[in-house]
């Protein structure tokens, strides 16, 4: 059967969604259980963007075995340079390197002429294969490009070395029948075509991500890149989970592998929207909450009946199986180090231990603890960092009556060590504690986004708190969970604070390494 590679760039496309700042143990979580997930290749990040994304691209490319990983380059020597310091510790070191083509890019992005294009292509096609065996380029903003430069410049950039030659519709304009039409040309066209891999690169900003990268891949592409949940930029990517299912229960058309694990679909998919903080939505085909829902009296008398009636996927191929709940509050440390193995995560004794104070305290206010509940749990634990010096939420007291102003009352440790305390009013109680967080924490704070969603059902379920804010002009998301939203609310707050004091340590590490 033939094989088509799954190019992932969650980590990089994805990341660039509007209000998504992941940190680096966030980012190496994530690249494990894309490991896991299958991905042919994990795109980990732009090394040459920040000391940020340089760390985590270096020790993701350290980490991840199974896959191999690669890092965004623009066609520039020191941006290729940059990304081999990041990469050349990797099993497959590989580098994707991009350049415009469309006319209105070269134009007014790039000022440059096509000729100067061409040569700006192929000098970094063969630079970059001075250090990496396997060089992938991108011809950005590809289906707006003249098709005979096309060809002009992929027949050029394949004879400077590029094994994987990428055509992405980048602003998602393209139909599945133009895109594929395109493939098919660049295919019977391009000298060489034979010798390297073409891969399809769709975004979704007019709902065909999906169609045209499966238009692509009828067309001879042999490698899709897309996202998990289908995040990124604008209208996002196309949904990777989408892709490999589609191709699997349509095995009897297309005749296609992917070599994707789908048993690991919904963890991928549930660990990148709880890090990430991008809700998925009920609806969203095959890793939404309804995806598996009946409500219809008649869908529901056919399911009962036999689940082919109108279930064409089961949630068992995505890893979505029910275990029996057996945890509570009676339940001891071995039955929970179990299930934290069979949930897919791998705790030290340390993050273990800290995991279990935090699901006994939940069990005592909660009657059910639910697979959600604790896969926050595990996963808090899985990407704590203790080595950085940051605000420590202790306690919030509000006091709210109707016909009074409410004021909120938060006890915190500040990065110095030292206890502090403040209280302030605002027009609701939330206000209220973001007002009185707001002068404890040192800098300029803008609260940019904030929404309240629950995890499971019931009255006692838990309540996820995401608080997008800006911190001295630099943008920041902190997530909590907990059964108190307003608690949750002052330690989402918290965490977004947290995570710039992290990245700010992460790049002076990183900084003074590189100057050494």
């Amino acid at each position: 059967m033939r094989k088509i590679d799954i190019f992932d760039t969650t980590l990089r496309d994805g990341e660039q969604s509007a209000g998504i700042n992941l940190n680096t143990a966030e980012k190496l979580e994530i690249a494990r259980q894309l490991e896991k997930f299958g991905a042919t290749i994990i795109e980990a990040g732009f090394p040459a963007s920040s000391p940020g994304d340089f760390e985590a691209v270096q020790k993701i490319a350290n980490a991840v075995k199974k896959s191999t990983v690669t890092g965004l380059a623009r066609a520039m020597k020191s941006d290729i340079e940059t990304s081999w310091e990041a990469l050349r510790g990797a099993e497959q070191p590989h580098l994707h390197v991009f350049l415009a083509t469309s006319p209105i890019h070269m134009e007014y992005k790039l000022q440059k002429t096509p000729d100067q294009v061409v040569e700006i292509a192929v000098e970094a096609v063969k630079y970059a294969r001075k250090f990496f065996p396997q060089v992938q380029w991108s011809a950005e903003d590809a289906f707006r490009s003249d098709r005979e430069f096309l060809v002009r410049i992929i027949n050029q950039v394949i004879a400077a070395g590029a094994s994987v030659i990428n055509i992405p519709d980048t602003v998602g304009y393209a139909t599945p029948q133009e895109y594929g039409a395109l493939f098919k040309f660049l295919k019977e066209n391009v000298t060489g075509i034979d010798k390297v891999k073409l891969s399809a690169h769709c975004h979704d900003d007019l709902g065909f991500a999906v169609a045209n990268s499966i238009a692509a891949i009828e067309n001879g592409a042999d490698q899709v890149e897309g996202t998990i949940n289908g995040i990124g930029e604008r209208a996002g990517n196309a949904a990777l989970e989408e892709i490999a299912v589609a191709l699997h229960i349509r095995k009897d058309y297309y005749g296609l592998e992917t070599g994707i694990n789908l048993h690991e679909i919904k963890r991928t998919s549930q660990l990148v929207s709880q890090l990430t903080g991008v809700v998925i939505q009920p609806n969203k085909a095959i890793v939404g909450k309804n995806a598996f829902a009946h409500e219809s009296g008649i869908h529901q008398d056919g399911y009962l009946k036999n689940r082919g009636t109108y279930e064409i996927i089961t949630p068992e191929l995505i890893g979505g199986k029910t275990e029996p709940l057996a945890l509570g509050k009676h339940s001891g440390r071995h039955a929970f180090s179990d299930r934290a193995i069979s949930m897919g995560f791998d705790l030290s004794a340390d993050k273990l231990n800290e995991a279990f104070v935090e699901f006994k305290k939940l069990a005592d206010r909660k009657k059910e603890i639910t697979e959600d509940d604790l896969f926050v749990l595990f996963t808090d634990q899985q990407i704590q960092t203790n080595d950085v010096p940051v605000y420590k939420f202790t306690d919030v007291q509000v006091q709210y009556a109707t016909a009074n102003v409410p004021s909120a009352t938060v006890t915190a440790v500040n990065p110095d060590g030292k206890t502090v305390t403040a209280t302030a009013t605002g027009s609701g109680s939330v206000e209220a504690i973001f007002n009185t967080l707001e002068i404890l924490v040192e800098g300029e704070v803008h609260i940019l986004d904030y929404r309240v969603t629950s995890i499971g059902k019931g009255r006692d379920a838990l309540g996820e708190a995401v608080v997008n804010l800006s911190i001295n002009g630099e943008v920041s998301i902190g997530r909590d969970v907990a059964q108190d939203v307003l608690g949750a609310s002052a330690k989402a707050y918290f965490n977004a604070i947290n995570r710039q004091l992290v990245k700010k340590h992460s790049q002076t590490k990183v900084s003074t390494a590189q100057r050494v």
